[in-house]
């Protein structure tokens, strides 16, 4: 028989357990200013990526341009790619990807833009930059090189670094929408993707490639 102190602890118990649950850490990626977002990237990483056609990884180079590898380094150390899609992939041209997959994480973070860093390296085959529409707008999305897109380099698109292995996994992520499953940031037509996520892609561009994962593999300091 249970008796009125075991009633009376389990209350405190659960009462323990709400306040936890409503003052407890709140995850990063709701919450721009958690100090998780200060923490200043390696002077080198390495960043994997798990995709349904394989893996490939980018050597990022802080020096290259340091605010973006901050930005990218973090999204990365707290899941804000995980089961995201390749939503813009135009042929002889580039990957693009940057849109979570839960709406909330894009809603929050397409409005947390960083400076532009001045672009020290060329946009050649295989690097990585972001993406952006205007000067100060660079958020979440990058870009990878198909091919040498070296006229990319005067409108100040700064590559962060550049796929050091499985270049040839990039090239198979699937272009069969080019522009019309969501478009450049310049083109101004990705509402649905972030009001949506991953149920407004999965539903209307079913054939997109999954981002299952991307992790720190290596840190050179």
């Amino acid at each position: 028989m249970i008796s009125i102190a075991q009633v009376r602890l389990f209350s405190i118990l659960v009462l323990c357990l709400l306040l936890w649950s409503c003052n407890g850490p709140k995850n990063p990626l709701l919450d721009p200013s958690s100090p998780e977002w200060t923490e200043q990237a390696p002077d080198g990483f390495t960043v994997k990526v798990e995709t349904i056609k394989g893996d490939f990884e980018i050597e990022v180079i802080r020096e290259f341009a340091p605010i973006g590898a901050d930005r990218f380094y973090n999204l990365v150390r707290l899941g804000y790619y995980n089961d995201a899609r390749f939503h813009r992939v135009v042929p002889n041209f580039i990957v693009q990807f940057g849109l979570a997959g839960k709406p909330e994480y894009s809603q929050i973070w397409m409005n947390q833009p960083i400076a532009d860093d001045p672009n020290k390296i060329s946009n050649i085959r295989g690097t990585i930059a972001f993406a952006f529409t205007e000067p100060g707008t660079r958020t979440t999305q990058l870009y990878i090189n198909m091919i040498d897109n070296s006229r990319l380099d005067s409108t100040g698109f700064a590559p962060i670094g550049r796929i050091s292995k499985g270049m040839a996994v990039v090239d198979q992520i699937y272009s069969g929408y080019g522009e019309t499953s969501g478009g450049g940031v310049r083109r101004g037509d990705q509402s649905k993707i972030v009001e949506g996520g991953n149920d407004y892609l999965d539903k209307e561009y079913p054939l997109l490639d999954q981002l299952i994962k991307a992790t720190i593999l290596k840190e050179d300091n």
